[in-house]
């Protein structure tokens, strides 16, 4: 019978399993997904179980449970810093030492009782039974998804982050079955904990608002760059570089930033509240600008280095679409493919793949596209059971077939109403794909606001995707390749850009904004950039076909794609999530598989508690 692999990551940020069988993946979800809980880092209870039922197995079924991160090493790591700026850091040394000796010192006996307790739940008759249980190293991880999913067959995996156990940056080389690092910069020194410094000094949160940041970048001007270059960060030639520490307080504090950082920028740190100025926008324009910067001079040396011709993305750093459409117009190497799920969550799927090519030293073969299936990996729900659903809360709906659902949706998406799209399994990953998403019309230059202020309850600055048919890319954006998973941004086509006036571009700040730039303006960045999805046939048939129908009737073949939640929520995940999210905006129409719902048509069920009841995931 064949055996599965598990890969998780918890405990320290965006809690994930991950099923593999024969080196395929199987299933991959964040368990903040199903817990409602936004970054939830605690015990994928929900994943695993649903991984486990889905598949109708137990922890029988299961040869390895691989954890990411190697936990003695980053405590070795804790304990060496706080020697080296003792006393100083005194306060959180002791606040990070009581969780670890509650939770992680002994994290292996902690998964082991997870386990039992998972296993009692399936099997309660029989006696606990566990898998082997592994361990891999934290970028080791990132290398693995980075490499292993990609479509090649050798290149080089560049993976940068906060911090895993010591690495902070690391280069590795892939071929076939295995990946070998090359080099490695070890902490405090961390491009990542660079930028996340900026995403706290500008009133964002850490690990969440690094997208936040980037959004506002183009608002400002990269007036601070010889600052940070000349205080902050030494960068060599080839892209190395290391931090001045003395500027930051996140190895040995709370907070991220000291007060001779505060000093030299002449201000406090925003508060989350307060009013994001010029002063912030250009900020964030710089440390932007420095972190394109050393991307470019790290993959331009690797380049040099190995003569490999192909690059793999990992790590956190790797979701900074910007970053990533500056090197890929650079055109250092033949090919760039980056993990989708880059963050800690993907570590799961790494791990996962390092015990089935490295400990099993089972064979690979790259799959020509990817590995990845598009990132829909997760839950999934049939239209019974979404029916039934509907049906005991009562709420009125349609249901149509494929062909007359594209073509109303695609009505509706003209006459200028937000649709929540879902669809088929949930992605994995932090970007919506088309299978959890809300969509609109990017001709409508109101549509980036109402999104943002009355669906989205968010900062009205942050630019909004489009999603494209992959073969019309061409004819809307300045993009060479196909970019499924949202990690490129790109300039809109010049035909499609609008002549500004003088005063128009005299404007600056947050009053650029409502200029519209181009005739797709919803999606169209104040640079005149977008963050690129390319839809295929193949991958997303159901979403594709929507968006073709939209051209079919406006001749345009892009939508507006943004992520199915309300800030401060995760993405949703189940039928029930999907309503509820929609009831409480101002969305209006929810497609739920072939069940279309209106707004108008529902009645005010908010005070009915029994539609909160947790909808059933087997």
């Amino acid at each position: 019978m064949t055996k599965y692999i598990l890969g998780i990551s918890c405990f320290y940020h965006d809690s994930a399993a991950v099923l593999i069988r024969d080196g395929e993946i199987v299933l991959a979800l964040q368990e903040e997904r199903l817990s409602r809980k936004k970054h939830d880092s605690r015990f994928p209870t929900n994943a695993i179980r649903y991984c486990l039922k889905s598949q109708k197995i137990d922890l029988r079924d299961i040869k390895s449970i691989v954890f990411y991160e190697k936990p003695l090493l980053t405590f070795e790591r804790l304990l060496e810093t706080y020697l080296a700026t003792a006393p100083r850091g005194g306060r959180s040394f002791i606040a990070a030492m009581q969780v670890w000796v509650k939770e992680k010192l002994f994290l292996k006996s902690e998964l082991k009782n997870q386990f039992k307790s998972l296993q009692k739940e399936f099997v309660p008759e029989l006696k606990p039974y566990l898998p082997e249980f592994l361990f891999s190293e934290h970028h080791q991880a990132h290398a693995a998804a980075a490499f292993y999913p990609s479509p090649f067959e050798e290149a080089i995996v560049l993976c940068m982050d906060g911090v895993g156990e010591w690495a902070t940056t690391s280069a590795w080389i892939g071929k076939s079955n295995t990946i070998k690092p090359i080099w490695e910069i070890s902490f405090p020194h961390s491009l990542g904990l660079l930028y996340s410094a900026f995403t706290y000094y500008c009133g964002f949160k850490v690990n969440s608002g690094e997208y936040k940041l980037m959004g506002l970048a183009p608002y400002g001007e990269p007036k601070y760059v010889k600052k940070i270059k000349d205080h902050l960060i030494d960068i060599k030639d080839d892209g190395t570089f290391r931090l001045n520490i003395s500027y930051f307080k996140f190895h040995r504090g709370f907070r991220m930033t000291s007060n001779k950082f505060h000093k030299l920028f002449g201000a406090p740190p925003r508060s989350s509240d307060s009013q994001i100025t010029q002063f912030h926008m250009d900020l964030a324009a710089s440390i932007q600008l420095v972190t394109e910067e050393i991307v470019i001079k790290l993959a331009r040396s690797l380049k040099k280095e190995t003569g490999i011709k192909n690059l793999c993305l990992g790590g956190g750093v790797a979701l900074n679409c910007v970053a990533n459409g500056k090197l890929l117009k650079e055109e250092i190497f033949d090919e760039i493919w980056i993990q989708p799920a880059s963050g800690d969550a993907g570590s799961a799927l790494g791990a996962s793949l390092i015990a089935w090519h490295e400990k099993l030293k089972k064979p690979r073969k790259a799959n020509h596209n990817d590995s990845m299936k598009g990132t829909y990996l997760g839950c999934e729900f049939s239209n019974e059971e979404i029916t039934s659903y509907l049906s005991r809360i009562k709420a009125p709906y349609q249901k149509l077939e494929d062909d007359e659902l594209f073509k109303k949706i695609a009505a509706i998406i003209e006459q200028g109403k937000v649709v929540g799209w879902f669809n088929g399994p949930m992605e994995f990953g932090p970007r919506a794909l088309g299978g959890r998403s809300i969509i609109g019309d990017p001709r409508n230059k109101e549509m980036q606001s109402v999104m943002n202020l009355k669906i989205k309850y968010r900062e009205s600055f942050r630019p909004f995707a489009p999603s494209v048919l992959e073969e019309d890319l061409s004819s809307q954006f300045e993009l060479k390749t196909k970019s499924p998973y949202m990690l490129l941004v790109a300039p809109v086509k010049k035909e499609l850009r609008r002549e500004l006036n003088n005063e128009e571009r005299a404007l600056t700040g947050i009053k650029k904004l409502n200029v519209p730039r181009s005739n797709i303006p919803a999606v169209t960045h104040v640079d005149y950039s977008a963050r690129v999805q390319t839809v295929s046939k193949e991958t997303n048939p159901r979403y594709y076909n929507l968006i073709s129908a939209f051209k079919k009737k406006t001749g345009c073949p892009t939508i507006v794609n943004t992520s199915f939640n309300v800030r401060g929520e995760p993405i949703v995940c189940t039928p029930q999530d999907a309503y509820r999210c929609f009831m409480r905006t101002e969305m209006d129409v929810l497609v739920l598989q072939n069940q279309i719902l209106f707004k108008w048509e529902q009645t005010n069920i908010e005070q009915d508690e029994t539609w909160k009841q947790e909808f059933e995931l087997d």
